[in-house]
């Protein structure tokens, strides 16, 4: 697909999505900062930030994997800005003691009071009210003092997103790597996350770097309305690039659906 990507001034042009049972009201392109871990300038790093929300991105993905990209959006975004926008980030703690340990350092490397969205990081059960472990009790304490608002779980491990559709624990969202090369049944995920009012956040949506065709990407995901893709950004191009066909998407036409096709084969 013959896309030429023109360097224009970008309106604040973006749609918005309630985020599952979570209500949260966020921009359907989002930004990962873990990309930004590998940008070395500071200063470049906090402006591809401050762009991402002058381009109309309220919501933010990182991970207690990655000091630097929690401290990136803590230097970016806190301040009167700070009740604007959703932070999201994750933690691999594997009991309560941990989850404590890494709530406080998440909310001081992010410069906030609470964080908007909560994640278990791949964890390798899926939690129970009761267990040993006493995750979820945590959890739930820590929402119920405000620290945390919303808990998720972001997994590869299909098994674990397919059961957590029908566990009853306080899961509001999954993250998922989701993608053009992705099979039928990850999408019927997505659809089935919708139908159980499960906010879908897509994780990899160019598939760790194989795709690089970012319209036919962005194109992919605009027939999943409720599913909201997280992209990393290594530098202002690549940012851009992704407001621009936010705002200018791909017609989608027989010809888009060949190119889709023809994508799906020469990966598959």
């Amino acid at each position: 697909m013959n896309y030429v990507f023109l360097t224009a001034f970008l309106s604040v042009f973006m749609d918005y999505v309630a985020l599952g049972k979570s209500n949260l009201l966020v921009s359907r392109t989002a930004l990962g900062a873990m990309a930004l871990a590998n940008v070395s300038d500071d200063e470049q790093a906090s402006q591809i930030i401050s762009s991402a929300y002058e381009g109309g991105i309220n919501f933010f993905d990182t991970s207690r994997t990655s000091e630097e990209s929690e401290k990136c959006l803590g230097s970016a975004l806190h301040g009167a800005i700070r009740k604007d926008i959703f932070m999201a980030t994750k933690t691999r703690a594997t009991d309560c003691d941990e989850l404590s340990r890494d709530i406080e350092l998440s909310l001081a490397a992010l410069k906030t009071d609470y964080i908007d969205l909560y994640q278990l990081d791949n964890p390798s059960f899926l939690p129970k009210l009761g267990g040993k472990d006493k995750i979820v009790e945590k959890l739930l304490n820590l929402k119920k003092q405000g620290l945390i608002h919303h808990i998720g779980i972001c997994t590869e491990n299909f098994d674990m997103a397919r059961n957590l559709l029908n566990d009853d624990g306080p899961w509001e969202t999954l993250q998922y790597p989701f993608n053009l090369l992705c099979p039928l049944e990850v999408q019927e995920l997505v659809l089935d996350c919708r139908e159980k009012d499960i906010g879908f956040i897509a994780m990899q949506p160019l598939c760790g770097g194989v795709v690089q065709n970012i319209p036919l990407a962005l194109g992919f995901f605009s027939q999943f309305d409720s599913a909201v893709p997280v992209w990393g950004a290594h530098s202002q191009e690549e940012l851009q690039q992704i407001l621009y066909f936010t705002e200018n998407p791909p017609v989608i036409d027989e010809k888009f659906e060949q190119e889709l096709e023809k994508a799906r084969f020469f990966f598959n």
